[in-house]
């Protein structure tokens, strides 16, 4: 862990769980003794409409509560949502963005660090959600633990388990299924 402030950006549609995610990584963050927060932005409320969430991780209390404007990661939860969303606004230089698709990272012209998972595949493999509507929070969760690698695996799927609101172990397994299947595309 750094010694400032680590701060994420959740870029979803409504009904796919980046609120959830958001919640579950500030806990796997607290379990490993860290500060943390999550907060989600309200803006429209339906299914399918565009939702930020967002996550601080610290080695000490957090007492700023505003959105995160400069984030040091984006996780990106439906891939649509790079053609609409400028999902890069305000991530650092050093930022890394992970996305939830079936290309590798380097089909991707972003000036960042990029790591790519089927966390879709992941998540219907494992029955989360329908295949009309897959629920991809959890499997994200892992490729983040990989990619960023300031809270374990172990303390995602802990955190899983207790704040997953059902099939807890099915999400669990996603979660560290798309740990083991996350592409880098900084380490060739």
């Amino acid at each position: 862990m750094r010694d400032i402030m680590y701060e994420v950006r959740f870029h979803g549609r409504g009904g796919q769980g980046a609120v959830t995610a958001a919640n579950i990584l500030a806990v796997a963050a607290f379990r490993e003794g860290n500060y943390s927060q999550s907060f989600p932005f309200f803006g429209v409320e339906r299914r399918g409409a565009p939702v930020r969430a967002f996550t601080r991780i610290d080695e000490k209390p957090i007492n700023i509560r505003m959105y995160v404007y400069n984030p040091d990661a984006v996780v990106v939860l439906d891939p649509s949502l790079l053609d609409v969303v400028n999902v890069t606004e305000g991530l650092k230089e050093d930022g890394i963005i992970i996305i939830n698709t079936s290309k590798k990272p380097d089909e991707f012209d972003f000036d960042y660090r990029i790591a790519t998972v089927d966390a879709t595949a992941i998540a219907l493999s494992h029955r989360l959600g329908s295949s009309a509507a897959p629920i991809v929070n959890t499997s994200i969760l892992g490729a983040y633990s990989k990619a960023v690698g300031n809270v374990s695996i172990d303390s995602v799927k802990q955190a899983i388990m207790e704040r997953a609101p059902a099939k807890k172990e099915e999400n669990a397994a996603a979660a560290f299924e798309a740990y083991e299947k996350t592409v880098l595309g900084w380490e060739k």
